[in-house]
C-alpha cells in the first residue's frame, strides 16, 4: 500500500513568464492548493534562454531550457525534496534539445512517479518528435490530455495503452456578471466579439478583421476586442510585425473605430472581465492539429457562444451545438456566422447555455480533483513497481532510454577535407588541423550506422565519403604506411604515422568492407585494406595489433576464407595471447605492466578473434582480462571510473583517478558487448550499459559529458570539473558507444536501479 500524497512538484513554465503554459501551470497549482490546502506544492520553472523572472516563493528551482546539465541538477533537487508526484506540463518548444529531448534526461533520473500533461500531440510528427513523445510516454506513469481527440492520437499514432491515459479538461475561471464587466471595460450596451491570447501569425485574426465590415453592416454597434501581447518568441524573432499588421489591416478595412487592441498580458481578474463582457468568442486559428486551447476552454467554460475554425480541439469541444465551425481563412463564413448569432439572441443564448453545461465540468475545482485522482493512480502504479527504470530496459532494436543519434556536432567539425581534431568548447579549432586517427574513427562510426538502425542515411553517406577520402589520401603507397597528422593548410606534418594510427585505419577499412553495400566505397576500402595490411605483421604495438584484429574480424565476417587475411589475423592474435600469458599474474590479469589508454580494445581483440577462430583459451583470456579490467575501473561508489590519463596505472601502484577519457568508456562498452556476443552471458550487457551511463552523468562528478544541445561530447573528467571542449575523439567515442548500444539487441532486462547497476 502506498503512502498518501503529501508533496507535489510542477515542472513547466510559470507566471510571470508570459505564455499559455505558464498560465496553465500557475492556475493548476493554485486550484489544487485551494481544493487541497494541506498538500505541499513546489514548482520547477523553465526559463527561456538567459531570461530570469520574478517568480513567487513556490518556485523553488529555475531551469534554463538549453542548459543540459541543469536538467540533472533539477532531478537531484526533486529527489532530495522527497516529492511524491511530478506533474510535467509538456510542450515541445519549452524544453531544450532536439524536439525538447533534454526533458528526458531529467525524467530518467527522478525517483517519483511522473504525470505528464500533453499540451500538443502531433498527428504527423517528424522522427525526433515521435521519439521524444514515445519516450515521454514510457517514462510517465500517467498521460493527461484535454480532449478525446488527444487520447485517440496517443493510442493510434504512438501506441499508448488506453489504460494509461486520463482525459481531463482544461480548467476555466468563474466570470462576473456580463453587464458589470461591460461597464468596467467601457463597452456597455454594445455587442462584443472577443479573441484573446498571445499574438502570433497562426492565430488567424486578420480573417476576422476582413469579416468585420459585413458584420458591422448588420450590427453597427459591435466591437471586436483583441486581448494579448505579441508572443515573446515571435517578438524576439519578428518584432511587432504581426500586431502592427493587424492594426494596419483594421485601418485599411475602415473598421479601426470598432476594434480595440489590448497589447498586454492581462491578469486573471482582467481576463475574467473580458470573458464576461463577450457575447461571442472567436478562435480563427490556422493550425488544424491543435488539440488544446486555453482560450477556447475559457470561452466554453464561461458559457459563451463561439465561432471557430475546425481545429481538433474545437471540433470536439463545440460539438452538439456548443458553437459554430467555419472554414479555414474564410472571412465570408466568419461574417455570416457572427452576424447570424448577433441577430438572434435566442439562438446565441441557447448556444451559450449548452457550452456552459459542459463548462461546469471544466471549472478549476473539478479539474483539480481530477488531477489528484490521476496523481493517485500514478502513485499506486509506481508503488506496484510497474514503472521500469532506465537501467531496466532491454535493447530490442533500439534500447529504451538511450539518447537519440545526433550527428550535428560531428558535421560541424567536418569540412571538405575531413574531421578536425579539436574544438574550443563546441567551435572547431583550425590550428590543430586533422589526423588519420580521428578520420578513421569517424569512418568506423559511419560504417556502424546501418547496424544500429538509425535513419540518418543522407548525412551518413556524405560524411562517410569524406572520411574514406581522407584515409585514402593518408596512405602512402611507396612505403605501405599511413601518415597521421595534417595541418589545416592540408600539408602532412610527417612522412609516416604511428603504428596505432595505422592499425586504426585497418580497423575502419575492415568495418567498411564488412558492412557497406556501396560498390565504389567497398572497392576503394578493399584496395586500401589489402595494401596496408602486410606491414602490420611487423608492428610492435599491442594496440595496433588489437585495432587491426577487430578490423580483420569485420572483414572476415563478409569474406570468410580469405586465407591471407586469416593468416595475418592468426599471427597477431597469437602474439597478443602470448603477451597476456607472459605478463599476467594472480593479481594482474593483463597484457603489459601498466594500464594506459584504449585498454579494453586489447580484451575485445582477443574475444572476437578467439570466437572467430574457435580458440577457447584465447576467448577465455580475453574475457578474463576484461573481467579484471572491470574490477579495476569500478569506483568505490559503484560508478564506472576508467583509469585516468594523468598517470595511468603502473603494476603495484594505485590507478590515476583523472583525467578520465571518453575513448575509454567507448572501448569498454564495445568490449562488453563483444563478450556478450561471444559467450551469451547477459551480465555483459549490464556492464555495457553501466559504462555507457558514464557519458550521461553516472560518474564521479555526477556530470554529463554528452551535450544534447550540440550533439557533442565533452573531452573528459578532471578532478574538479568537466573539460568543456568537444573534440572529435570524444564526440565520436560517445556516438560509437551509442550506436553499439543501439545495435546490441540485448535480450536480458536489468532489474536493479540505475545508480546501483555497477557490476
Amino acid at each position: 500500500m502506498t503512502h498518501p500524497i503529501t508533496r507535489i512538484a510542477f515542472l513547466g513554465n510559470h507566471l510571470p513568464r508570459q505564455c499559455g503554459i505558464a498560465t496553465f501551470t500557475t492556475d493548476l497549482n493554485d486550484a489544487i492548493g485551494t481544493a487541497f490546502p494541506r498538500l505541499d506544492r513546489i514548482v520547477v520553472a523553465m526559463n527561456d534562454g538567459g531570461h530570469r523572472y520574478a517568480y513567487p516563493p513556490q518556485v523553488r528551482f529555475e531551469l534554463s531550457d538549453h542548459d543540459s546539465d541543469a536538467y540533472l541538477r533539477a532531478a537531484d533537487f526533486l529527489n532530495v525534496n522527497t516529492v511524491d508526484v511530478l506533474s510535467v506540463q509538456h510542450e515541445y518548444g519549452i524544453f531544450g534539445g532536439k524536439a525538447g529531448s533534454h526533458l528526458l534526461a531529467l525524467l530518467r533520473e527522478v525517483r517519483m512517479p511522473v504525470v505528464s500533461t500533453l499540451h500538443t500531440i502531433l498527428g504527423q510528427p517528424h522522427d525526433s518528435q515521435r521519439k521524444v513523445m514515445e519516450e515521454l510516454a514510457r517514462l510517465s506513469e500517467r498521460l493527461v490530455v484535454m480532449s478525446e481527440h488527444g487520447a485517440a492520437l496517443l493510442r493510434e499514432t504512438y501506441g499508448v495503452d488506453a489504460s494509461k491515459i486520463d482525459v481531463i479538461p482544461h480548467g476555466t475561471p468563474v466570470v462576473p456578471p456580463a453587464e458589470e464587466a461591460k461597464e468596467r471595460l467601457g463597452v456597455q450596451g454594445r455587442p462584443v466579439l472577443l479573441t484573446f491570447g498571445l499574438l502570433s501569425p497562426d492565430k488567424g485574426i486578420e480573417y476576422v478583421l476582413d469579416a468585420l465590415p459585413q458584420i458591422l453592416s448588420r450590427s453597427p454597434d459591435a466591437i471586436y476586442i483583441v486581448v494579448g501581447a505579441t508572443h515573446p518568441h515571435v517578438r524576439a524573432h519578428s518584432g511587432e510585425t504581426y500586431r502592427l499588421g493587424l492594426e494596419s489591416r483594421s485601418r485599411e478595412r475602415g473598421v479601426e473605430g470598432s476594434v480595440m487592441f489590448h497589447d498586454r498580458f492581462v491578469s486573471a481578474t482582467e481576463l475574467a472581465d473580458f470573458l464576461a463582457a463577450a457575447d461571442i468568442c472567436v478562435t480563427p486559428y490556422l493550425q488544424p492539429e491543435q488539440i488544446s486551447s486555453g482560450v477556447l476552454a475559457y470561452a466554453v467554460g464561461s458559457g459563451k457562444a463561439v465561432v471557430s475554425t475546425p481545429y481538433r480541439y474545437a471540433t470536439e469541444l463545440l460539438a452538439e451545438g456548443r458553437g459554430l465551425l467555419v472554414p479555414w481563412r474564410n472571412p465570408q463564413a466568419i461574417a455570416d456566422a457572427v452576424a447570424g448569432l448577433l441577430g438572434d439572441d435566442v439562438a446565441r443564448r441557447a448556444m451559450g447555455a449548452r457550452a456552459g453545461a459542459l463548462g461546469q465540468r471544466m471549472e478549476w475545482p473539478a479539474v483539480a480533483r481530477a488531477y489528484l485522482a490521476s496523481f493517485g493512480r500514478a502513485r499506486a502504479k509506481h508503488g506496484e513497481g510497474r514503472r521500469t527504470s532506465l537501467a531496466a530496459q532491454t535493447l530490442a532494436g533500439r534500447p529504451a532510454g538511450l539518447p537519440e543519434v545526433n550527428f550535428s556536432h560531428l558535421a560541424r567539425l567536418t569540412d571538405d577535407t575531413g574531421v578536425l581534431q579539436h574544438a574550443r568548447y563546441s567551435v572547431p579549432r583550425y590550428d590543430h588541423g586533422y589526423c588519420l586517427d580521428d578520420n578513421a574513427r569517424a569512418l568506423l562510426l559511419m560504417a556502424s550506422v546501418e547496424d544500429a538502425g538509425t535513419d540518418e542515411r543522407a548525412a551518413v553517406e556524405a560524411l562517410a565519403g569524406r572520411y574514406l577520402a581522407f584515409v585514402g589520401h593518408a596512405f602512402n603507397p611507396d612505403t605501405g604506411r599511413f601518415r597521421n597528422f595534417m595541418s589545416f593548410t592540408r600539408a602532412w606534418t610527417e612522412e609516416c604515422g604511428s603504428e596505432d594510427s595505422h592499425g586504426r585505419a585497418i580497423w575502419s577499412l575492415g568495418a567498411v568492407l564488412g558492412r557497406s553495400q556501396t560498390p565504389g566505397t567497398r572497392s576503394l576500402a578493399g584496395d586500401l585494406f589489402h595494401a596496408a595490411l602486410p606491414p602490420v605483421a611487423d608492428f610492435a604495438s599491442p594496440r595496433a595489433w588489437a585495432y587491426a584484429l577487430v578490423g580483420i574480424d569485420h572483414y572476415l565476417g563478409a569474406f570468410q576464407g580469405d586465407r591471407d587475411v586469416e593468416a595475418v589475423g592468426s599471427l597477431l592474435a597469437e602474439r597478443l595471447l602470448d603477451l597476456h600469458r607472459r605478463t599476467s599474474g594472480p593479481d594482474w590479469c593483463w597484457f603489459e605492466n601498466s594500464l594506459t589508454y584504449a585498454n579494453a580494445r586489447l580484451c575485445e581483440a582477443l574475444i572476437v578473434s578467439g570466437a572467430r577462430m574457435q580458440r577457447q583459451p584465447m576467448l577465455d583470456a580475453g574475457v578474463a582480462s576484461l573481467t579484471w579490467l572491470l574490477s579495476i575501473q569500478r569506483a568505490s561508489e559503484g560508478y564506472f571510473a576508467p583509469v585516468g590519463s594523468n598517470g595511468f596505472l603502473e603494476r603495484g601502484a594505485l590507478p590515476a583517478r583523472f583525467d578520465q577519457q571518453p575513448v575509454e568508456a567507448c572501448g569498454f562498452v564495445s568490449a562488453c558487448l563483444a563478450a556478450h556476443r561471444a559467450t551469451g552471458d547477459t551480465s555483459w550487457t549490464r556492464h555495457a550499459r553501466w559504462a555507457f551511463d558514464w557519458f550521461l552523468g553516472h560518474n564521479e562528478l555526477h556530470r554529463s559529458l554528452y551535450d544534447p544541445s550540440t550533439g557533442g561530447c565533452r573531452d573528459g573528467l578532471h578532478a574538479e570539473r568537466v573539460n568543456q571542449n568537444q573534440g572529435a575523439e570524444s564526440t565520436i567515442s560517445f556516438l560509437q558507444a551509442l550506436l553499439d548500444m543501439r545495435a546490441a539487441q540485448l535480450a536480458v532486462a536489468v532489474n536493479s536501479p540505475l545508480h546501483a547497476m555497477a557490476p
